[in-house]
């Protein structure tokens, strides 16, 4: 009996020891997201392609598009509005600070004298009680510190660039403006710039430099990007300029048919980003408007199909996969914050509390989780993955680092896979759903020749599936 008992404690200090290997072996393939709390200075990665906070963790940006939150969003709604983002995964929201020179909030609060953007209309105190010590710059802060609260980045667009383009600011009303921003902000952690405002960036330039040099000298630690017009690239005019930290571009809302103007990379967003990667000096890029959520295929014509998750979620995996540094979702609801009442644009028709729940809008999290499992710094985008590449719709994104790779499949077409990218003799792979991030496996294969792996389902567009690769 004694012996057995032995026998019994050695097995079991045995199956505990191996235990602690496979667990340890696990963590180097698949690592636990890390724990960001608190709102910190981000900063650019070592290898200039991605974020990182600033003791060193992983940033990924995954940001949503509620611009006129300033504008139309009273303090209970942005409260709501912001607490459903942080728990649904999103680090950043973009806003305009100022939708045009006539700007005014919810409360009646106007922004500028006399629609001058060189006279912010400030009022002594900031009780947010009295509406006699409220203005519209208290209304910022409030949102801003609600942000805040949220572990939640603003990505503020000081001036949309419609009215910079129809010269309602001219140089001197950009640089007084711009001064005010960065003085009034100046110790806030949790603003990121986003210069100019849907507006090609080859015209006014001498206007959005000015912005971006202040903005920076004000503040050094802010990270600072240009949001350009559609099809358009912050990279294609202000790379080199010493203010803009990472690039940014908008792929617009265009189809493959549809596309007329600007780089003609129709729905490729992901070609930008191959573009921006491999620019010097490395900086990150984004996708920061891709085709909204509800919104007509071409934007204009409300008579078109919309856009769904289907088509976001390709957008996201696609430029993320290409080496992109985060990915901004947006909704034709919440992007105008549209109540009933009001008159809506593009065809839109939802309030914006309820699009704020649509599908997309949730499954924009299993994109960053999936993304952070694994070492992230090294990360590199690797079409040479793919034995058996497609075109528009049938392409397959591909990113792997030493002991990993995932590929992305829009419409569950068979992957062919150039095995050998990544280290081992063997590797486990498994199947991970992007519309509920859910991970099912498959099993264990040599890495070696071509191996194929159909996912499950037919053959249709929005049947998308992510192949996932680990080292054994």
């Amino acid at each position: 009996m004694k012996n057995q008992l032995n026998h019994i404690k050695i097995f079991a200090v045995m199956a505990f020891v191996a235990a602690q290997i496979v667990s340890c072996k696990e963590s180097k393939k698949e690592q636990v997201e890390p724990e960001i709390t608190g709102i910190q200075k981000l900063e650019v990665s070592e290898n200039g392609h991605y974020f990182q906070t600033e003791d060193g963790k992983p940033f990924f940006w995954l940001g949503d598009t509620g611009w006129l939150t300033f504008k139309k969003l009273n303090r209970d709604e942005i409260k709501k509005y912001f607490a459903d983002r942080k728990d649904k995964g999103y680090n950043v929201i973009q806003i305009m600070t100022m939708h045009s020179e006539e700007m005014a909030n919810v409360y009646g609060d106007s922004a500028v004298v006399n629609k001058d953007v060189s006279k912010p209309l400030i009022t002594e105190g900031n009780n947010f009680e009295n509406p006699d010590e409220y203005d519209f710059w208290d209304h910022v802060d409030y949102a801003l510190d609600v942000a805040e609260e949220n572990n939640l980045y603003i990505g503020m667009v000081p001036i949309w660039g419609t009215s910079v383009k129809g010269g309602k600011v001219n140089l001197e009303q950009a640089k007084a403006y711009a001064t005010f921003l960065g003085d009034r902000f100046k110790s806030r952690k949790n603003i990121i710039w986003l210069n100019g405002g849907d507006t090609p960036g080859e015209q006014n330039k001498e206007i959005w430099n000015a912005i971006g040099n202040i903005l920076h000298a004000k503040n050094p630690d802010w990270l600072i990007t240009f949001h350009p017009f559609g099809r358009t690239d912050s990279s294609d005019n202000y790379h080199n300029e010493n203010w803009l930290d990472f690039n940014m571009f908008q792929s617009g809302h265009r189809r493959y048919d549809q596309e007329t103007e600007g780089r003609m990379f129709a729905q490729d967003n992901y070609k930008f980003i191959k573009t921006d990667f491999n620019l010097k000096p490395t900086k990150p890029t984004l996708d920061g408007e891709p085709s909204y959520e509800g919104i007509p295929q071409g934007l204009h014509d409300t008579l078109q199909p919309l856009w769904n998750d289907n088509d976001l979620r390709r957008y996201a995996y696609w430029s993320v996969f290409a080496g992109g540094a985060g990915f901004t979702y947006g909704h034709n609801a919440v992007m105008q914050m549209f109540s009933i009442g009001d008159n809506p644009a593009y065809g839109n028709k939802k309030p914006w509390v309820e699009a704020i729940n649509d599908p997309g809008a949730k499954q924009m999290q299993y994109v960053k989780n999936l993304i952070l499992k694994f070492d992230y710094f090294n990360r590199i985008p690797d079409e040479s993955l793919v034995a058996n590449q497609g075109e528009k719709y049938d392409y397959q994104a591909a990113t792997r680092g030493e002991d990993y790779a995932l590929i992305y499949t829009y419409n569950g077409r068979t992957i062919s896979v150039n095995m050998g990218k990544i280290k081992g003799k063997e590797v486990e792979t498994a199947w991970y759903n992007p519309k509920n991030g859910k991970t099912t496996k498959i099993g264990t294969f040599k890495n070696e020749g071509i191996q194929d792996f159909k996912p499950s389902g037919e053959q249709v567009d929005g049947n998308d599936w992510v192949l996932i690769l680990t080292s054994k």
